[in-house]
């Protein structure tokens, strides 16, 4: 495991103050809302950030990117979450479905989806879970059958963050018995006959994840992503893109600095665990950004990344744990008083951090078997 620590370049520390002063114009204060999955869907506000180059950042200039590197996107994205942002329709396309597309993609998939992303037009949901299949993904029983020189799909995916606004799902299909080698990914219309998008509605209200039912949803071969049998290789490479960066964690520190503006200047115990939490928040930072440099290196840290994810999910659920204590009473939903209807809100949702993407005990598998390898 090499995570070096680094910080912002010159330039990096200019684009940084760049994305600030545009967020000081462009959000109004007070717009922050905790959210369970992907925070507030605005395709306008993401076509905007797309107009500035701050959407498909990492993709090719010849697919319609800006070519620049992950450590780029790092400083806009963690500036983002850090007003809370509205970035949920092109969250997914532009953190992990672009650049996997780019990768295994044909050229005809490049050239029709990548310049869509990159123009905040195109919005991605993951199709993973399904609700006999989620820690162990392997396991998955969604199939895709060749018919002629289509393919048709069938099955359930469940936890689809996002599908209800997307355009596109890039889902995870078994086409032979092999465990591993038996796995494909296919890129899929939400629009396409035979696919069923029913949101969930959680007991915070909201239902950014959805169960996705395909019913003989039919696709032509240049749906496929990559290889036959080559998608478990491929997700593997996916879940780096999403583990290890600050999109993972960085949404909570609109949480803690209202935290930080309700605790009263005496009270001593409050601000000790706000430090604590402020050091643990500063230390996921300089990982996360290590692993940028990794993966400007050319490298998959895959066992970095799911350390990160597991250290960041233990903070996440510590920030409402400590701010909770420091109420003085149970939160309550309906309050008037922002800080509490936000923490009691909070409360409701944390428990599910430990899962989406991936389990802390799978994590902690991953990192276990990544050690033992080097």
């Amino acid at each position: 495991m090499n995570l070096s620590p680094t910080d912002l370049s010159p330039d990096e520390q200019r684009l940084q103050a760049e994305v600030r002063t545009f967020l000081d114009d462009r959000l109004p204060s007070g717009s922050y809302r905790l959210n369970l999955g992907i925070g507030g869907c605005d395709p306008e506000f993401s076509r905007d950030l797309a107009r500035r180059g701050w959407v498909g950042m990492a993709i090719s200039p010849e697919y319609g990117g800006h070519g620049r590197s992950a450590v780029d996107r790092l400083v806009v994205v963690e500036q983002l979450l850090a007003r809370g942002a509205p970035v949920g329709y092109h969250w997914i396309a532009d953190r992990q479905s672009g650049p996997i597309i780019e990768r295994y993609g044909s050229e005809a998939q490049k050239r029709e989806l990548l310049p869509g992303i990159a123009r905040g037009e195109l919005s991605f949901s993951i199709g993973m879970s399904e609700p006999d299949a989620g820690s162990d993904l392997a396991s998955l029983r969604s199939h895709a059958r060749r018919d002629g020189d289509r393919w048709l799909l069938n099955g359930t995916k469940i936890w689809t963050t996002g599908a209800a606004e997307a355009t596109h799902i890039l889902g995870l299909f078994r086409t032979s018995e092999d465990r591993y080698g038996g796995l494909t990914q296919f890129v899929i219309p939400c629009d396409t006959p035979g696919v069923t998008i029913s949101p969930i509605v959680f007991i915070d209200g909201s239902s950014d994840f959805c169960e996705v039912s395909f019913d003989d949803a039919g696709l032509g071969d240049e749906h496929r992503l990559g290889e036959v049998g080559d998608g478990w290789a491929q997700n593997t490479g996916e879940l780096v893109l999403e583990r290890g960066g600050v999109d993972r964690w960085m949404s909570m520190f609109p949480f803690i600095e209202h935290w930080a503006n309700e605790i009263s200047p005496h009270d001593h115990s409050a601000q000790a665990d706000l430090g604590t939490i402020t050091a643990r928040m500063w230390a996921l930072r300089g990982l996360s950004l290590s692993i940028a440099r990794l993966v400007d290196d050319g490298r998959s840290p895959v066992t970095e990344a799911a350390m990160v994810k597991e250290l960041a999910t233990r903070w996440e659920a510590d920030c409402v744990r400590f701010a909770a204590r420091h109420l003085g009473r149970e939160a309550d939903l309906t309050s008037p008083d922002p800080w509490e209807s936000t923490l009691a809100r909070a409360m409701l949702v944390s428990p599910s951090w430990t899962i989406r993407g991936g389990t802390n005990e799978i994590l902690r598998n991953v990192v276990a078997k990544g050690l033992a390898r080097t």
